[in-house]
């Protein structure tokens, strides 16, 4: 692997760099992954640091996902981080520049095995966006002391042109995402079947729908409020995202019904995701804020696509399968 170029500390060279990121992030219609991109191949240029790398925390507010990454040491996964853990959660905890000269006399630093460069010094620099820290740019060498206070100066000033394409991304995330439980708005549950139809009849795979009701759901917000309602969807839909896998897509249709989209699933295996899901409820009831317990119940229905129905029609034999699960006694599930 090739060692990084000395670092030029010209002013214009540094001016340079910063007016075509700008200019590329500005004038052209990139996405987001590829804008982060941008982002941490000027920090190498920049800074001839060894590594550069974006973070970003996930909607928890506790966990730092790697967003691009540059440099030496991208072939190897990235390593993920908590709010608080390394010097980069140090970052995300006190919304403060930190400049290592030297890991081994840093307590924050924490060493993983199998990140795939080596490294000495490292400069991160918070990314804030309406006032709140949203991630971090973090960049690292393979000597000692090798960033200095020129450097958190441009630091800044390069965490900044990151900042524009996450606040684009929060913005179009937030057109498309119900704002109470985090899942999907119904207005994507057509486009995201449609999609999901043309990729299995190309692939010639399977594709299931979960459609879900929680039982009984307006006797919580008449006995409890729809504080205490809000509260239960909001718990809800998490604990539903956790049951399902990674590519599966939660859309919350409306009230207190939400739609699964399980592409690759047969109806066998949908059967057990849905069966996975109406157990966790039985067995386990919501858990509130204020330590209270809700026992909540729910009715699904499943359906597989027949390999030529449209999307209105998948949905709706997967709504039939719910209200037979309904009429025949709530808490089960049903295939269509």
């Amino acid at each position: 692997m090739p060692m990084p170029t000395p670092r030029p500390r010209s002013p214009e060279h540094a001016l340079r760099v910063l007016v075509d990121l700008t200019r590329a992030l500005t004038e052209a219609d990139i996405g987001l992954e590829a804008a982060l991109k941008l982002v941490t191949d000027a920090a190498v240029a920049l800074f001839a640091a060894s590594h550069a790398s974006l973070r970003v925390l996930d909607d928890s507010g506790e966990q730092l996902l790697s967003g691009a990454r540059s440099g030496v040491g991208t072939h190897a996964a990235p390593v993920r981080f908590r709010r608080g853990e390394g010097v980069a959660g140090w970052v995300i905890e006190h919304g403060e520049v930190a400049r290592v000269d030297d890991i081994v006399n840093d307590p924050r630093f924490v060493h993983i095995a199998g990140q795939g460069f080596e490294m000495a010094s490292l400069l991160c620099v918070p990314l804030f966006s309406a006032g709140r820290v949203v991630g971090c740019l973090a960049l690292s060498a393979d000597e000692p002391s090798h960033f200095s206070d020129e450097d958190e100066v441009l630091g800044r000033l390069l965490a900044n042109c990151a900042v524009p394409p996450l606040e684009r991304a929060r913005l179009q995330r937030l057109a498309i995402t119900d704002a109470l439980t985090g899942t999907l708005r119904q207005s994507q549950l057509g486009p995201v079947l449609n999609e999901a139809i043309r990729s299995t009849r190309a692939h010639r795979g399977s594709l299931s729908v979960l459609a879900i009701d929680l039982d009984h759901f307006k006797d919580v917000n008449d006995r409890h409020g729809h504080l205490v309602g809000d509260e239960v969807l909001r718990v809800f839909a998490r604990r539903l995202r956790q049951l399902v896998r990674g590519e599966d897509v939660v859309i919350r249709r409306g009230g207190e019904e939400f739609v699964v989209v399980l592409p690759g699933c047969d109806l066998r295996i949908a059967q057990v995701a849905a069966e996975r899901i109406r157990a966790s409820l039985a067995t386990e009831p919501i858990a509130l804020e204020d330590g209270r317990t809700i026992d909540q119940r729910a009715s699904l229905g499943v359906a597989q696509w027949d390999g030529a129905e449209d999307a209105k029609g998948l949905e709706h034999r997967a709504d039939d399968a719910l209200y037979r699960a309904k009429r025949t006694g709530r808490d089960r599930v049903v295939a269509a």
